[in-house]
């Protein structure tokens, strides 16, 4: 086996929000940074084949009790998958913990020309659940996006990827970052981290038959909430025990003539219900494999899906699931149920008054969007994201203390923002 040695400022594993765009600043201040991914560079993607293939366990990673969670491997992480929402998120109870980010927002909202969603693009099927609300009392939103709708074709497989590439995800980044020196490595496995007298010292891994050794001054884990946790685990911290998955649901129903299908997903939200319920609305529809995968009752949605909207409830659930070296616990609290029972009833109102048969209504069992949390800021790491280990930093949804109930990206891209700026 062939032994590669580097040395380096920064070594980052992973490549996704955190990952991708606290190694973009760090290589734009001068710093040496090495970017460690275990997935690949995925290129145009956009299709349910190609997802299946990125997504981890296809789509199907569940927790013990059962509930599927959501998470990407690949370079750009999830983001490459999402759907293009740039909302702020914990800004105020970050600010609580003496983390103050409201600049690095602007900064970030700037670099990835966040806009509310264009309304010339919105579809029949979005319309009619905005009329809807709107007669009956719920004021809905423009989402905020960092699309370039002039690029933007309408197709509605914003969480299959972007073929047009309209829309902004962390490979972005990681493109800006290797301008300013920084090496990628993909296909890389990690073996260990290097601690020598409580201090990170260094990261050994392999890629394929060649042995990687890198000696670094600084290790920042990026590789998600649910990874970077086990990462810390096997290096002896207590860590993971506060899993939150913004969990969701989508109420489905089938009209005579209109759907989502070719709409852009999450144009609007109703955000009316966060601050005090815990929850948002939006209108939503999964992929027909997405749905099929879940649970084969839904094939008839799928097969309709031309007819089907569809609300989304996403919460602020509780941060009560745990991450194993080889399972994860993630559970519905009866706080959670309160919740997602609340905001469909909304829903079904709502796509009720939007003309869907009422026979037709079909609720999608919970699952989780954005895990985060398992080592929360101020707890397991200190406001500047370092461990009880020195020199081994956090970057990524692992460190948010609680649940947003909304999409993170822009808060940790934010975050990553701040830890540069002292870092260098």
């Amino acid at each position: 086996m062939k032994i590669q040695n580097f040395e380096t400022n920064f070594a980052i594993l992973g490549s996704g929000a955190g990952g991708a765009s606290i190694a973009y600043e760090l290589a734009k201040r001068g710093k040496k940074v090495i970017i460690l991914e275990k997935g690949l560079i995925t290129g145009r993607i956009g299709t349910e084949t190609a997802a299946t293939k990125f997504y981890d366990k296809y789509g199907l990673l569940k927790s013990k009790e059962g509930i599927i969670i959501y998470r990407t491997l690949m370079a750009g992480g999830t983001t490459v998958a999402s759907c293009g929402n740039g909302v702020r998120s914990l800004e105020k109870e970050l600010l609580e913990l003496g983390i103050d980010i409201r600049n690095e927002l602007d900064e970030a909202e700037k670099e990835l020309e966040v806009v509310p969603f264009d309304l010339n693009l919105m579809g029949d099927g979005t319309k009619k659940i905005w009329e809807a609300s709107k007669q009956l009392g719920f004021e809905f939103e423009p989402m905020p996006k960092f699309i370039d709708f002039s690029k933007c074709v309408s197709c509605g497989n914003c969480v299959l990827g972007c073929l047009p590439q309209a829309k902004w995800t962390a490979l972005k980044y990681i493109e800006e970052a290797q301008k300013f020196g920084a090496k990628l490595i993909t296909k890389f496995k990690l073996e260990s981290i290097s601690i020598s007298n409580n201090k990170a010292t260094g990261v050994v891994g392999s890629v394929e038959n060649n042995s990687i050794r890198i000696t670094a001054d600084k290790i920042i884990l990026s590789a998600g909430a649910i990874e970077s946790p086990r990462i810390l685990q096997k290096a002896g911290l207590d860590v993971g025990n506060s899993l939150f998955c913004d969990l969701f649901t989508v109420l489905y129903g089938i009209t005579e003539n209109t759907g989502l299908s070719k709409e852009p997903t999450m144009a609007i939200v109703n955000h009316s219900f966060h601050k005090n319920d815990g929850f948002i609305l939006s209108p939503f529809l999964d992929s027909p494999l997405t749905l099929t995968m879940i649970h084969p009752k839904h094939l008839i949605l799928a097969a309709k899906r031309d007819r089907v909207l569809g609300m989304m409830v996403k919460i602020k659930d509780d941060s009560l699931g745990k991450i194993e070296l080889r399972s994860i616990s993630k559970k519905i609290t009866e706080n959670d149920k309160l919740k997602l029972e609340k905001g469909n009833e909304i829903a079904k109102k709502i796509l009720l008054k939007a003309g869907v048969n009422p026979k037709s209504l079909t609720l999608i069992k919970p699952r989780g969007a954005h895990p985060g949390g398992t080592i929360p800021i101020g707890k397991d790491v200190d406001k500047y994201h370092e461990t009880k280990i020195k020199n081994l930093l956090v970057n990524d949804a692992s460190i948010l203390p609680e649940s947003p109930g909304l999409p993170p990206i822009l808060t940790i891209i934010a975050m990553s923002k701040r830890l540069a700026k002292n870092l260098c």
